[in-house]
């Protein structure tokens, strides 16, 4: 590059060196041309005026100019960074702390500057036809630690062994300071729902209501009047920690859009680019980043979450006290089949065969399943949990009996002769002697006589031998549905 097109001083220069040479006369260069008033022309500083005069007039650029580093900064972790992007991470903060975590010690600049030239990657989204939602209210805060946020996403999470698992990802958040809470199970049912609420209770405190969506989990059905119809377990589960449910309007997510952004923030930047050994791996990863997210200062709340959360909001939200009836919803009910497997987040578990009860409860505490008795006085087994829908046989399951019968087993059969059946010979028809008896005829009958099978016009049965109406009877002639 021979000129500087970017700031135009090459052309300043030749103009001012033209506008030189028009006022003395004749051609003006650089080594006679007045420096002062050069300057006064073209406004650099003396040194930077005496390097064109040295070069004859001619802008030339820096001998490393167009050179770049063979190392820079940010080298090692581009593919770290370009997976993220494919991962659907697309916040250069998110990628500067992953980076950092591996050992970046670069600043934020480089960064941000590299996930702006590769959006490319970033997977396009799927956007749905806008719908009219009407008017979204206004902005409201509540007082600390009076209501909470609750709601289910669904992510696709990496397994250790490679592929993508569908979970669900429950997500809480206090309307107040920000407080939140992430646990993921593997599916959306009735009590995880509770059992992922009761979790974040213990750690944030039990608030007096809960804004939740239209879910049948939660609510059935409403009546003639609007008002909800709850599920009658749902309903009995949160009476018994003493909290109250409130329900968003249908189609609205906005009435509750703290959660909604906190769901969609942990699948774009929690998620991406990580794989997990098992649920417990994850679980444990969430509650770290969720500890790590509210330490962090909030410009909309002016304050930093966890502080304001134990500050204000622990006052009003009491922890919940472990009750009996309480851990019976903590550990869900589960049947046990004929070959002593329970079935438990889509995975089959061993549960000893000597156990007389046809019903047992289940708890997941951290990567362990635990399985006890109905009345959760007896632990019975103790399993390990991974992305496999592979089940496992527990210790000792079969130690005394077995579900089916064992293989060279000899089989006793016993052989008995019965009697010869009863069998109609057709000739009963014929017995006159027990009177006269309404014909019944079938249609293939009816079709061999040439005539339909009608019912007969006379409704009554005729008279018996030995009536005082026979003899009168006997006379006339009765319809054609009598015996011949």
């Amino acid at each position: 590059m021979g000129r500087d097109e970017r700031n135009g001083l090459q052309e300043i220069m030749d103009n001012a060196l033209a506008e030189m040479a028009e006022e003395a006369g004749g051609t003006l260069g650089p080594p006679r041309a007045n420096l002062a008033a050069f300057r006064g022309k073209t406004g650099p500083a003396r040194p930077e005026a005496r390097t064109p005069e040295k070069k004859g007039s001619e802008v030339t650029p820096h001998g490393r100019c167009g050179m770049k580093a063979r190392v820079t900064v940010p080298t090692g972790f581009t593919d770290t960074i370009d997976e993220l992007l494919r991962g659907g991470a697309a916040n250069s903060s998110v990628c500067l702390d992953r980076i950092r975590e591996r050992g970046y010690e670069g600043g934020p600049a480089t960064v941000r500057d590299h996930v702006a030239g590769h959006r490319y990657l970033v997977p396009a989204r799927r956007r749905s036809a806008a719908v009219p939602q009407g008017s979204r209210g206004r902005r409201s805060r509540t007082r600390p630690g009076e209501a909470y946020q609750a709601g289910w996403g669904f992510a696709d999470a990496g397994g250790w062994l490679g592929g993508a698992c569908r979970i669900a990802c429950l997500a809480l958040v206090c309307r107040h300071c920000g407080t939140s809470y992430v646990e993921f199970f593997p599916n959306a049912r009735r009590e995880n729902l509770f059992i992922g609420m009761v979790h974040a209770f213990m750690l944030m405190g039990v608030p007096e209501w809960v804004s939740a969506d239209n879910m049948r989990s939660v609510v059935i059905r409403r009546d003639s009047d609007g008002r909800p119809v709850w599920q009658a377990d749902y309903a009995t589960s949160v009476a018994c920690v003493g909290l109250e449910t409130r329900l968003c309007r249908p189609r609205h997510p906005f009435t509750k859009g703290k959660v909604e952004r906190l769901i969609r923030f942990v699948k774009e930047n929690f998620l991406a680019g990580r794989t997990y050994e098992n649920a417990a791996q994850l679980n444990a990863s969430a509650l770290e980043w969720c500890s790590v997210q509210g330490s962090r200062y909030r410009k909309a709340l002016d304050c930093v979450p966890l502080e304001e959360h134990a500050r204000s909001c622990s006052a009003r939200a009491a922890l919940p006290e472990m009750t009996n009836e309480l851990s019976m919803y903590l550990c869900p009910r589960r049947r046990t089949g004929f070959d002593g497997f329970v079935s438990y987040e889509g995975r089959r578990f061993g549960v000893p065969y000597w156990y007389p009860g046809r019903s047992c409860r289940v708890s997941r505490e951290g990567r362990y399943p635990r399985i006890y008795s109905d009345d959760l006085l007896r632990e019975l087994a103790v399993h390990e949990v991974t992305w496999s829908r592979r089940g496992g046989l527990c210790e000792g399951q079969y130690a005394d009996g077995r579900p089916e019968e064992a293989p060279g087993v000899p089989v006793t059969v016993r052989i008995a002769q019965t009697g010869p059946p009863a069998r109609d010979d057709g000739f009963a028809k014929f017995d006159f002697g027990r009177g006269p008896r309404r014909a019944t005829y079938t249609h293939r009958q009816a079709r061999a006589r040439g005539r339909s099978a009608r019912p007969c016009r006379k409704t009554s049965s005729p008279p018996r031998r030995g009536d005082p109406a026979w003899a009168s009877a006997s006379s006339r002639r009765w319809p054609t549905c009598l015996p011949t």
